[in-house]
């Protein structure tokens, strides 16, 4: 969506938990995203660093409890990157988080709104 708006950014994703660190996405999630052309095959699964705070300019949460830990480890040293939570970018949803598709099984209602979201977020960045 970015490349398509000629916008150059890089992208990344991490948790703010270490449970499932080196695992690929979910099996039925990675489907889902292939049926609109996401490969997620390559990714694996990381915990965010305090080093991410400095290489990344913004830092995106799905929903108010992994934007509180992310704003605890600000406050402990983490510096540079601002944090926002992705429903903000999208507010006509009415959306406060991102529902985690394992335990909903709504995989394509996921990626509906996380389209919206990064449509809304690609909007503010150009």
């Amino acid at each position: 969506m970015a490349s398509d708006r000629g916008l150059d950014v890089t992208l990344d994703s991490a948790g703010t938990g270490s449970w499932h660190a080196g695992e690929p996405p979910y099996g039925p999630m990675q489907e889902a995203a292939a049926r609109r052309g996401y490969d997620l095959s390559d990714l694996r699964a990381r915990q965010v660093t305090k080093g991410d705070f400095g290489a990344y300019d913004l830092i995106i949460a799905m929903d108010a409890d992994n934007l509180a830990n992310l704003t605890r480890m600000a406050q402990k040293g983490g510096q540079g990157a601002r944090l926002a939570l992705f429903t903000d970018y999208a507010p006509q949803t009415g959306a406060d988080h991102v529902p985690d598709p394992y335990y909903t099984r709504d995989f394509d209602g996921t990626l509906d709104l996380v389209e919206i979201c990064a449509a809304g977020l690609l909007d503010q960045l150009a």
